[in-house]
């Protein structure tokens, strides 16, 4: 009796510890962001990485026969009607003539439940609208191809864009900020007023302008964008490099004889990653959302590219009608992948300052 109460005790004491182990896993969870890391792994990164592999179709192809297909949960639209001598509300009845030249089957303008010999007095179902297909969960846009695969291939170009406009103007703009806070004087003038001359001027009128002169081309997104980004990197760099250059270890570093690049590199640089890293992380949302308005204007990446913009400019036209589902998921892409980001970023900044980590 008194092993068997021994092994109960054994048992609860382990259950105990599990529970804890449990509780103490959730809790250390909770401290990072793990939805916004989840929508980006899901929205953004993994189908820009394996587009080719995990799309259902081709993102070009297209398929007139499929047009404006609905998404695969909605149902078809069923008119019933009553088959009647001489129509008097053509809304509720249909004339005997009419109902006999019915097909039956659930295509547009056919009867799922015709029966073989239509008489007057008989209820007949008119299709109106078609249904979905499982087959294109997301359904269609208006020349056939699928919003799914589009979607996909779509992620991959905001990746490429966010990841080539961030690394462009983060480089410029990072080196030119250390220069400027570094060796001040008229080094600093000249880079303060460049920076303050293109933040000045609207990144739409750039873009117009490219587009006037060039083809739209992704190129040329990144050159509009990066045009913009590298001025806040370059006016946030400034600052801090300013502030750093009053610590004590700056100037121990030049009376030890080392160069004002060895400073940059060794000194500076390395306590400015954390705040690099946070800035970056905020301007994806940015990047994604400048690039995505750009093409659903028609001055950025050119159709037939799937770009998230222009499958929302796709089907501004049919949101009233009956293609809402063309702008939708593309518009909450783009909305769940910005938060995301900037949620991300908030996080980031917190965890990484360790003035506000302490608060």
């Amino acid at each position: 009796m008194q092993d068997s109460g021994d092994n109960t005790a054994a048992r609860q004491n382990g259950n105990l510890t599990r529970i804890r182990g449990l509780r103490s896993a959730f809790a250390k969870a909770r401290r990072y962001p793990l939805i916004p890391l989840t929508v980006l792994l899901l929205v953004l990164i993994i189908p820009a990485i394996f587009a080719d592999f995990i799309a259902p179709y081709d993102h070009l192809s297209v398929d007139p026969a499929s047009r404006l297909q609905p998404p695969g949960w909605v149902e078809p639209k069923v008119l019933t009607k009553t088959v009647v001598e001489r129509v008097g509300d053509r809304d509720m009845e249909t004339s005997l003539a009419a109902a006999r030249s019915l097909r039956r089957g659930n295509g547009l303008g056919q009867s799922p439940n015709l029966p073989e010999e239509v008489m007057v007095g008989d209820e007949v179902q008119i299709i109106t609208g078609v249904g979905g297909n499982w087959s294109r969960p997301l359904g269609t846009d208006k020349l056939g191809r699928d919003i799914v695969s589009r979607l996909i291939h779509g992620s991959r170009l905001s990746l490429i864009v966010a990841l080539l406009v961030i690394g462009t103007s983060g480089v410029i703009g990072t080196s030119l900020g250390l220069i400027a806070g570094y060796y001040r004087g008229w080094v600093d003038f000249l880079v303060s007023r460049a920076v303050d001359f293109f933040l000045a001027i609207p990144p739409l009128l750039i873009a117009l302008v490219l587009v006037l002169v060039y083809r739209t081309s992704l190129w040329i997104v990144v050159i509009v964008i990066a045009v913009q980004l590298w001025a806040v990197y370059a006016r946030m760099v400034r600052g801090e490099t300013l502030t750093l250059m009053e610590q004590g270890y700056i100037d121990r570093a030049r009376v030890a004889g080392a160069s004002g690049a060895r400073i940059i590199m060794r000194h500076l640089f390395p306590n400015l990653v954390n705040s690099l890293i946070v800035l970056s992380t905020l301007q994806i949302g940015f990047v994604i959302i400048f690039e995505s308005a750009l093409s659903f204007l028609g001055v950025g990446i050119p159709s037939p590219a799937p770009s998230w913009g222009s499958i929302v400019a796709d089907g501004r036209d049919l949101i009233i009608q009956s293609g809402w589902w063309v702008s939708i998921f593309s518009g909450a892409a783009i909305a769940l992948t910005v938060l995301s980001a900037n949620l991300l970023g908030d996080w980031l900044r917190d965890e990484l300052d360790p003035k506000l980590k302490h608060l």
